[in-house]
């Protein structure tokens, strides 16, 4: 195996982690390749779109008691049957430079961002492929007023 990723921004599985039973289509011995969010016809592949999201976010009110500023992002892969694993967390101030904002809120939109259950699989020349999606959340005064992209 080589030292390097396939692809710049892969994300490598980790058993402490990740889920076991999730899988990339079509992984094999042989290198595999992710697409991206970007790639592809339809850029933003879950059912009801984003507003579905945001409206799933505002019945669970996840918010912190500290007032704090900044951004969540989650970065996950989409496997070719819409399931989703490999999530990964950074967090960052206002100023967008790396900072610990709040670890329980963290917490609380990883876990909310892992339930998101609609994400579709992206279809690329007539193939179901796997691809990185992300989502940011701008945290202001300890509340998600924004969900990005």
């Amino acid at each position: 195996m080589s030292k390097y990723p396939d692809t710049v921004g892969d994300i490598a599985f980790d058993e402490k982690l990740d889920e076991a039973g999730f899988k990339k289509c079509g992984a094999r011995k042989e290198r595999h390749f992710s697409f991206q969010y970007y790639h592809g016809p339809k850029m933003f592949g879950y059912k009801g779109e984003k507003i579905a999201i945001e409206e799933k976010l505002k019945k669970e009110n996840i918010y912190s008691e500290k007032k704090v500023n900044g951004y969540i992002t989650v970065r996950f892969l989409v496997n070719c049957e819409g399931k989703t694993g490999l999530f990964r967390s950074k967090h960052m101030d206002s100023d967008l430079k790396d900072a610990v904002l709040n670890e329980e809120l963290e917490n609380k939109l990883l876990n909310f961002t892992k339930s998101l259950n609609g994400w579709m699989p992206k279809e690329i020349e007539g193939l179901k492929v796997d691809y990185y999606q992300y989502l940011t959340y701008k945290i202001e005064d300890g509340k998600v007023s924004e969900v990005l992209p």
